[in-house]
Protein backbone atom coordinates (compact mmCIF):
# COMPACT_ATOMS: atom_id res chain seq x y z
CA UNK A 1 0.00 0.00 0.00
CA UNK A 2 2.58 2.72 0.77
CA UNK A 3 4.00 1.66 -2.87
CA UNK A 4 0.54 2.70 -4.50
CA UNK A 5 1.02 6.13 -2.22
CA UNK A 6 4.00 6.84 -4.04
CA UNK A 7 3.44 5.97 -7.09
CA UNK A 8 0.45 8.93 -7.13
CA UNK A 9 2.93 11.50 -5.31
CA UNK A 10 5.26 10.59 -8.85
CA UNK A 11 2.08 11.75 -11.13
CA UNK A 12 0.54 14.33 -8.88
CA UNK A 13 3.93 16.47 -8.05
CA UNK A 14 5.40 16.87 -11.79
CA UNK A 15 1.75 17.35 -12.86
CA UNK A 16 1.10 20.26 -9.76
CA UNK A 17 4.70 21.94 -10.89
CA UNK A 18 3.77 22.08 -14.70
CA UNK A 19 0.57 23.98 -13.98
CA UNK A 20 2.11 26.55 -11.63
CA UNK A 21 5.11 27.29 -14.34
CA UNK A 22 2.38 27.47 -17.25
CA UNK A 23 0.31 29.99 -14.58
CA UNK A 24 3.59 32.47 -13.90
CA UNK A 25 4.45 31.95 -17.56
CA UNK A 26 1.00 33.49 -18.49
CA UNK A 27 0.82 35.96 -16.11
CA UNK A 28 4.46 37.32 -16.50
CA UNK A 29 3.42 37.11 -20.28
CA UNK A 30 0.44 39.36 -19.70
CA UNK A 31 2.27 41.65 -17.57
CA UNK A 32 5.11 42.42 -19.98
CA UNK A 33 2.65 42.56 -22.94
CA UNK A 34 2.01 45.85 -24.26
CA UNK A 35 -0.55 47.97 -26.27
CA UNK A 36 0.34 48.90 -29.90
CA UNK A 37 -1.39 51.99 -30.45
CA UNK A 38 -1.36 51.78 -34.92
CA UNK A 39 -3.50 54.78 -35.00
CA UNK A 40 -0.80 57.20 -35.82
CA UNK A 41 0.86 55.12 -38.31
CA UNK A 42 -2.73 54.78 -40.00
CA UNK A 43 -2.82 58.46 -39.69
CA UNK A 44 0.95 58.84 -41.32
CA UNK A 45 -0.21 56.42 -44.13
CA UNK A 46 -3.35 58.42 -44.76
CA UNK A 47 -1.56 61.35 -45.49
CA UNK A 48 0.56 59.94 -47.32
CA UNK A 49 -1.73 58.18 -49.57
CA UNK A 50 -3.99 61.40 -49.74
CA UNK A 51 -0.65 63.65 -51.39
CA UNK A 52 -0.05 60.95 -54.00
CA UNK A 53 -3.71 60.37 -54.45
CA UNK A 54 -3.39 64.69 -54.82
CA UNK A 55 -0.45 64.56 -57.18
CA UNK A 56 -1.27 62.06 -59.41
CA UNK A 57 -4.46 64.10 -60.11
CA UNK A 58 -2.32 67.14 -60.36
CA UNK A 59 -0.47 65.03 -63.43
CA UNK A 60 -3.50 63.55 -64.79
CA UNK A 61 -4.81 67.20 -65.36
CA UNK A 62 -1.73 68.57 -66.66
CA UNK A 63 -1.11 65.51 -69.14
CA UNK A 64 -5.06 66.25 -70.65
CA UNK A 65 -4.72 69.89 -70.65
CA UNK A 66 -1.36 69.35 -73.19
CA UNK A 67 -1.62 69.14 -76.61
CA UNK A 68 -1.24 66.18 -78.61
CA UNK A 69 1.79 66.97 -80.64
CA UNK A 70 1.07 66.97 -84.76
CA UNK A 71 3.21 66.45 -87.54
CA UNK A 72 4.56 69.84 -89.43
CA UNK A 73 3.87 68.36 -93.15
CA UNK A 74 0.23 67.42 -92.03
CA UNK A 75 -0.55 70.60 -90.10
CA UNK A 76 0.77 72.79 -93.02
CA UNK A 77 -1.00 70.79 -95.60
CA UNK A 78 -4.16 70.67 -93.56
CA UNK A 79 -4.17 66.92 -94.45
CA UNK A 80 -5.31 64.23 -91.92
CA UNK A 81 -2.30 62.76 -90.72
CA UNK A 82 -1.76 58.66 -91.44
CA UNK A 83 0.52 56.02 -89.64
CA UNK A 84 3.22 54.75 -92.44
CA UNK A 85 4.68 51.63 -91.08
CA UNK A 86 8.47 52.28 -91.21
CA UNK A 87 10.42 49.07 -92.97
CA UNK A 88 13.89 48.94 -91.63
CA UNK A 89 16.57 47.24 -94.36
CA UNK A 90 17.14 43.61 -94.30
CA UNK A 91 21.15 43.47 -94.24
CA UNK A 92 22.01 39.50 -95.43
CA UNK A 93 25.87 40.34 -94.86
CA UNK A 94 25.79 41.55 -91.84
CA UNK A 95 23.69 38.98 -90.29
CA UNK A 96 25.74 35.98 -92.10
CA UNK A 97 28.83 37.78 -90.70
CA UNK A 98 27.57 36.83 -86.95
CA UNK A 99 26.12 33.73 -87.46
CA UNK A 100 28.66 32.41 -90.28
CA UNK A 101 26.04 31.48 -92.16
CA UNK A 102 23.02 32.83 -94.55
CA UNK A 103 20.06 33.84 -92.78
CA UNK A 104 16.45 34.95 -94.71
CA UNK A 105 14.46 37.65 -93.98
CA UNK A 106 11.52 36.72 -91.63
CA UNK A 107 13.27 33.36 -90.86
CA UNK A 108 11.70 32.96 -87.48
CA UNK A 109 14.11 29.70 -86.71
CA UNK A 110 16.91 32.10 -86.31
CA UNK A 111 15.23 32.96 -83.28
CA UNK A 112 16.60 30.30 -80.58
CA UNK A 113 13.32 27.93 -79.45
CA UNK A 114 11.77 27.83 -82.60
CA UNK A 115 12.26 25.41 -85.32
CA UNK A 116 10.15 24.44 -88.63
CA UNK A 117 7.48 23.16 -86.70
CA UNK A 118 6.81 25.90 -84.35
CA UNK A 119 7.51 28.45 -87.37
CA UNK A 120 5.35 26.83 -89.25
CA UNK A 121 2.40 27.04 -86.76
CA UNK A 122 3.23 30.92 -86.38
CA UNK A 123 3.01 31.54 -90.35
CA UNK A 124 -0.80 29.24 -89.69
CA UNK A 125 -1.24 31.97 -86.91
CA UNK A 126 -0.45 35.13 -89.37
CA UNK A 127 2.57 35.54 -87.72
CA UNK A 128 5.25 35.20 -90.46
CA UNK A 129 7.70 38.55 -89.97
CA UNK A 130 10.41 39.08 -87.34
CA UNK A 131 8.36 42.50 -87.25
CA UNK A 132 5.02 40.68 -86.53
CA UNK A 133 6.53 38.16 -83.71
CA UNK A 134 8.30 41.08 -82.01
CA UNK A 135 4.40 42.99 -81.38
CA UNK A 136 2.76 39.68 -80.25
CA UNK A 137 2.38 39.33 -76.43
CA UNK A 138 4.12 36.10 -74.93
CA UNK A 139 0.62 35.43 -74.24
CA UNK A 140 -0.32 35.13 -77.77
CA UNK A 141 2.71 33.33 -78.25
CA UNK A 142 2.01 30.33 -75.76
CA UNK A 143 -1.89 30.23 -77.38
CA UNK A 144 -0.30 30.13 -81.31
CA UNK A 145 1.63 26.96 -79.34
CA UNK A 146 -1.10 25.27 -78.12
CA UNK A 147 -2.92 24.82 -81.25
CA UNK A 148 0.21 22.80 -82.10
CA UNK A 149 -1.32 20.28 -78.89
CA UNK A 150 0.62 19.47 -76.09
CA UNK A 151 4.16 18.42 -77.06
CA UNK A 152 4.53 22.36 -77.59
CA UNK A 153 3.72 23.20 -74.02
CA UNK A 154 7.21 22.80 -73.01
CA UNK A 155 8.67 25.75 -75.11
CA UNK A 156 8.28 29.35 -73.09
CA UNK A 157 8.03 31.55 -76.33
CA UNK A 158 8.85 34.26 -73.36
CA UNK A 159 12.03 35.57 -75.02
CA UNK A 160 10.84 35.04 -78.49
CA UNK A 161 9.38 38.87 -79.15
CA UNK A 162 12.38 40.36 -78.16
CA UNK A 163 14.50 38.39 -80.24
CA UNK A 164 12.43 38.84 -82.97
CA UNK A 165 12.86 42.64 -82.35
CA UNK A 166 16.55 42.49 -82.47
CA UNK A 167 16.00 40.52 -85.71
CA UNK A 168 14.16 43.17 -87.53
CA UNK A 169 16.27 45.74 -86.17
CA UNK A 170 19.36 44.29 -87.20
CA UNK A 171 21.01 43.76 -84.01
CA UNK A 172 22.75 40.86 -84.82
CA UNK A 173 25.56 41.13 -82.97
CA UNK A 174 23.24 41.69 -79.68
CA UNK A 175 21.32 38.65 -80.66
CA UNK A 176 23.70 36.56 -81.02
CA UNK A 177 25.77 37.87 -77.41
CA UNK A 178 21.82 37.23 -76.20
CA UNK A 179 21.94 34.05 -77.64
CA UNK A 180 25.65 32.84 -76.40
CA UNK A 181 24.40 34.22 -72.63
CA UNK A 182 21.13 32.12 -72.87
CA UNK A 183 20.57 28.37 -72.92
CA UNK A 184 17.85 27.84 -74.72
CA UNK A 185 16.20 31.51 -73.92
CA UNK A 186 16.86 30.65 -70.28
CA UNK A 187 19.37 32.08 -67.79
Amino acid sequence: MNFENMNIWCWLIPLLVGLLCALFGYLLGKGSAKTIDNTAELKLCQDKNAKLQADLDACTQELSAVPPPQSSVSSSLGAIETAVPTVLPFDAAAAKAVFGKNIKQDDLKVIEGIGPKIEGLFKGAGISTWKALSETSVASCKEVLATGGDRYKVHDPASWPMQAKMCYEGKWAELAKWQDEHDHGRL
